[in-house]
């Protein structure tokens, strides 16, 4: 199936473009035979009014053929401006599609009569005729060569175009690159700094310094040896405390076991004088 469709292909293409340039002289003689009509009607009283005959003929012969001679040159041109178009093939067949529906007309009107009317006039629409195939090909030629510059315009416009965008991509490509190093020489400084003041960590924000860590079993060996240091001051405190009371005790017995004297004995001076002794000596 593929290979029938790409052998038949190019026929395809063929008939298209032969179907085209016959639409092409048609349209050139239809819209030429109305501006011919139009000039005519108004140009006539001035034609008849010419006094040379061969002149008189030769206009009305460039009026009949304007289709050929001015309308279809320039529908060729603006058809090769879009389309490529060979030019003596697309000029002569729009040419000759035209005049073969313009003889086929004056066969059916005046038969085999309207083909060829004889004389000066036929040969002069031969020679415009003829004219009108070298316009149409040379109209197709300029068309394909102010498509060409204009082809060559779009790709200088598109290679420009691309130019520009490859220096903005670069103007771009540059301001990133230059983005990320003033981020990198930001977060370097950032760094540094950070690093500056970490051995200053021990200082407060007024300038004061501040202690150093205490390790965690420092700080768990403190209260034990609070706790040692109030038990020996304790022990301090209470040992002169207990030696007094044992001396108190120590002298309340010795005064009981004493037997009390009587009122009105007489007082040695020597019991009198052993308290203060005892006191002394306690003290």
């Amino acid at each position: 199936m593929s290979s029938k469709t790409s052998v038949l292909e190019p026929l395809r293409v063929r008939v298209r473009r032969f179907q085209f340039i016959m639409g092409l002289g048609f349209i050139a003689l239809v819209v030429g035979s109305i501006l011919s009509v139009a000039l005519t009607l108004r140009l006539s009283v001035r034609i008849q009014a010419v006094p040379v005959g061969v002149l008189r003929l030769t206009l009305a012969v460039l009026l009949e053929n304007l289709w050929v001679l001015g309308v279809l040159p320039v529908m060729c041109y603006g058809a090769a401006r879009v389309m490529e178009l060979k030019p003596w093939t697309t000029g002569g067949g729009a040419a000759v599609a035209g005049s073969l529906f313009v003889h086929a007309l004056g066969f059916v009107q005046n038969g085999v009569n309207g083909l060829w009317l004889g004389g000066l006039g036929s040969f002069l629409s031969v020679a415009a005729f003829a004219g009108g195939v070298v316009l149409s090909a040379r109209a197709v030629a300029l068309g394909r060569a102010a498509a060409a510059q204009q082809t060559v315009k779009s790709q200088a416009k598109a290679q420009e175009r691309k130019s520009e965008y490859d220096e903005f991509l670069l103007a771009a490509e540059q301001g990133a690159a230059r983005l990320e190093q003033r981020e990198a020489q930001a977060s370097t400084a950032a760094a540094a700094g950070q690093g500056a003041v970490t051995p200053e960590a021990a200082s407060t924000g007024d300038g004061a310094p501040t202690a150093p860590p205490v390790p965690a079993d420092a700080a768990q060996r403190e209260p034990e040896r609070a706790d040692a240091g109030v038990a020996q001051t304790s022990e301090a405190v209470a040992t002169p405390a207990s030696a007094e009371a044992t001396q108190a005790l120590k002298t309340a017995a010795s005064s009981e076991s004493t037997p009390a004297a009587p009122l009105d004995a007489p007082v040695e001076p020597s019991s009198v004088a052993a308290p203060e002794e005892r006191k002394t000596s306690e003290a």
